[in-house]
């Protein structure tokens, strides 16, 4: 039975993914910036719902930009789960914009493209994202740089920080965590990490029952005359704070 109900959640699943890829080619080019927003929402809580992740959002989202959110990383289902919460845009990974369907989704729903190993793609996309919070966009990153286990945080990058810094905007820190329903424990099975595949990722959230996806959002702050790195790891130290409630209990 296990077997049976994870196999209609992934087939669910992937028609809603292809739901979503019709949508972007049929109506995205004809609605506004805010309906696309309010379609790319409703789709990633419609997602949820479909694989019995129970979205639990803490604390107040921002109501609008500008503003930079900057969240702990766990997952491939974190940008599913900011989204369900609060749409953003993302800064992420250039090789995403080219995964199989993953690529145009991430493309409809606005994400920055970030190429790693170049030090001046970096600095073009921090001057990218200073631009948009300057135009009143929500822009998410995850600072990590990488999925963690969700048990620990890793070391904070500061780079796309200074975007916040550059356009005189707050920051918003936002802890995530997946959490078993019945036990209040933290959860593993969305983990993707160490020689975790996509699959076997996947495959491990859809066998699991009874997880809650768990976005706790801080108290936006300033920058108040601090250095990115300094900024940095008080933005980190908030998120820890706010990983606590959720790791004792929900």
């Amino acid at each position: 039975m296990k077997l049976f109900g994870a196999l209609a959640k992934l087939w669910r699943g992937l028609l809603h993914i292809a739901v979503g890829l019709w949508t972007i080619y049929a109506h995205f080019p004809q609605l506004a910036p805010t309906h696309r927003e309010a379609r790319v929402q409703a789709w990633a809580q419609r997602l949820l719902a479909l694989w019995g992740i129970e979205l639990v959002v803490r604390g107040q989202p921002p109501h609008g930009g500008p503003v930079l959110l900057v969240a702990n990383h766990i997952s491939w289902l974190d940008i599913v789960v900011m989204h369900a919460a609060r749409h953003c845009r993302f800064v992420s990974k250039s090789d995403v914009k080219h995964w199989p369907l993953v690529g145009t989704l991430a493309g409809a729903a606005g994400t920055l493209y970030l190429e790693r190993s170049s030090r001046r793609d970096a600095m073009r996309v921090v001057q990218h994202m200073a631009e948009a919070l300057r135009e009143g966009d929500v822009l998410a990153v995850f600072p990590e740089g990488t999925t963690s286990d969700g048990l620990t945080l890793l070391p904070f990058h500061a780079n796309l920080i200074q975007a916040a810094i550059a356009a005189e905007v707050p920051a918003q820190p936002v802890a995530l965590q997946f959490v078993d329903r019945a036990t209040g424990q933290l959860s593993l099975a969305p983990c993707y990490i160490g020689d975790d595949t996509l699959v076997g990722s996947i495959w491990r959230t859809l066998t699991t029952h009874g997880i809650q996806a768990v976005v706790s959002f801080g108290e936006p702050q300033r920058a108040d005359g601090r250095d990115r790195r300094a900024w940095a790891n008080a933005l980190r130290h908030r998120i820890a704070e706010l990983r606590e409630p959720a790791q004792r209990k929900v």
